[in-house]
């Protein structure tokens, strides 16, 4: 049966975490510490109220020519209504002069919830990214991080954003941890964090955009509204790894929507007979997902035998499985078991980020997998890199220790999943209506969803579905755009894939503006 509460929910929206989704050690002090680190950070983020900034000029080579920018790492304070200062929100900013014309601004950050921005900022569209470029552990230290050949700076200024509690982002005053964990003060705190930068650096008339990844996404469905309820128009955003509604991860629905995922990772890893072309293999998966297999879900217990034992065989044509496993299972194969189950015969394990990453396990037998090889095999490298980048080559100076995630707070069951969203209270968020609300309100406003197709966190074919039931006119829904890589759930560490993805932004900000 599929396994399903909110703290799975949350682990499984969670950015590559260390082994067993547990954060690293040192990250997260012993109970009798906290209440010590925690005056700590208030007392050193008292400075941020100031909003420091320390812009440092830099340089990379790009395609031939050399791409000079600003580079500031700084703090936005972030005030209630009453003025008082409730978070010091951390960002590093890069921009670039544009004299007689204004250069487009993005906002990027992950999801989590409960991790830093530090993903995006090191491994997709800034002017630096750590090597992670084959799905195999990252080599080293001391690690390597290069000039981006696909940065966006060209296009557009990046404003890369630590949410609250993670990276060097810290509460400040009275704030505490339930003021700012949960969809809705979420939401607020970046919509808040966005009018002050545009406030801060004179933005207020620049093209925008958002660029959320994982509950990112989630978190950017739901801001695109705020910010437009707050007189700021977004001309574009993308969703990189798509999760809008939560109930779509439980019951019947998941299962619809991981079995082209679990179909594009036996195609990959060779447990497909004859191996067709990728794209003609995954549109076969998903008319069976949404057509006999759906159907045969919702049936329930009124399943004929016949019929049970042929979408089984359909099912392990498809994804590698046994016919015999497929029924054990009652036709519904959670992703952590099949993450076990795929390469079992070769004692192999598959990455639940990026299902091209391998392990093993030490229990053969064993009917899940207890850590992530592909979060195991990069996690290291991008906070070591990190941290060297940012306090060596930016020269960034705090007290602070960067915080790559906040998980031991925000997924022990205080992260708050309710909403109110245009459509009414809700116990469990769905921010698709927020997006929706925000495109009929700016018909103008391009949406691009981004999809690894070897991502088992938050499945393509799951993103599709959530997309395709927003209630919107035609002429609205053709300003969605969909693009796919043969990568997962984090496609701009492939160099393949994040050259492909750079082109699909730079036609996407063209149509946006």
């Amino acid at each position: 049966m599929m396994r399903s509460s909110l703290l799975a929910i949350s682990l499984l929206l969670s950015a590559p975490a260390f082994a067993a989704d547990q954060a690293p050690a040192g990250d997260v002090p012993p109970k009798d510490m906290k209440a010590d680190a925690a005056k700590e950070d208030k007392d050193v983020v008292k400075a941020s109220v100031e909003e420091d900034a320390q812009p440092v000029q830099r340089s990379i080579p790009f395609h031939g020519r050399t791409l000079a920018y600003t580079a500031t790492p700084g703090h936005l304070t972030i005030r209630n209504e009453k003025g008082e200062p409730t978070v010091s929100m951390f960002y590093v900013a890069y921009t670039i002069p544009s004299p007689g014309r204004s250069r487009p601004v993005t906002f990027l950050f992950n999801g989590g919830p409960g991790s830093s921005t530090m993903w995006l900022h090191m491994g997709s569209f800034g002017p630096v990214k750590v090597d992670a470029s084959i799905p195999e552990t990252i080599a080293g230290p001391p690690f390597r991080y290069v000039a981006n050949p696909d940065t966006l700076l060209d296009i557009s200024d990046l404003v890369f954003i630590d949410a609250p509690t993670t990276g060097l982002s810290r509460l400040l005053g009275k704030a505490e941890n339930k003021d700012v964990m949960g969809v809705d003060p979420d939401i607020d705190v970046f919509t808040r964090t966005i009018q002050r930068y545009l406030t801060k650096y004179q933005r207020w008339n620049s093209p925008k955009f958002i660029i959320g990844e994982s509950y990112g996404t989630t978190r950017a469905a739901g801001l695109v509204d705020s910010l437009l309820n707050a007189g700021v128009q977004v001309n574009g955003v993308t969703f990189m790894s798509t999760v809008l509604n939560f109930a779509d991860f439980q019951g019947d629905q998941a299962a619809i929507n991981f079995l082209p995922t679990y179909a594009a990772d036996a195609w990959y890893h060779g447990k497909i007979a004859g191996k067709p072309p990728l794209d003609v293999f995954l549109d076969q998966a998903r008319q069976f997902a949404s057509g006999p297999y759906a159907s045969a879900l919702q049936k329930g217990n009124l399943i004929g035998e016949a019929e049970k034992q042929q979408v089984a065989q359909q099912m392990a044509q498809l994804t590698g499985l046994t016919s015999d496993y497929i029924i054990r299972s009652n036709l519904r194969v959670d992703p952590g078991r099949f993450r076990r189950e795929l390469l079992r015969d070769r004692h192999q394990i598959i990455g639940r980020i990026d299902s091209r990453y391998l392990g093993t396990e030490a229990d053969l037998v064993g009917d899940s997998a207890d850590y992530d090889p592909q979060g195991s095999a990069i996690t290291g490298g991008f906070v070591g890199a990190l941290n060297d980048y940012l306090l060596g080559s930016l020269g960034y100076r705090t007290p602070l220790t960067y915080r790559p995630n906040n998980y031991a707070e925000t997924q022990g069951g205080n992260w708050n999943f309710q909403h109110k969203s245009p459509d009414g209270r809700q116990q469990l968020a769905d921010t698709s209506s927020d997006l929706a609300d925000a495109m009929r309100q700016n018909p103008r406003m391009k949406v691009m969803s981004v999809n690894g197709v070897y991502d088992l966190a938050t499945p393509f074919f799951g993103a599709e579905y959530e997309f395709r039931h927003m209630a919107l006119e035609p002429q609205l829904r053709a300003n969605i755009r969909y693009t796919y890589y043969t990568a997962g759930h984090m496609m701009y560490i492939d160099p393949h894939s994040a050259q492909k993805l750079k082109s699909d932004l730079a036609a996407f900000y063209a149509s946006a503006m």
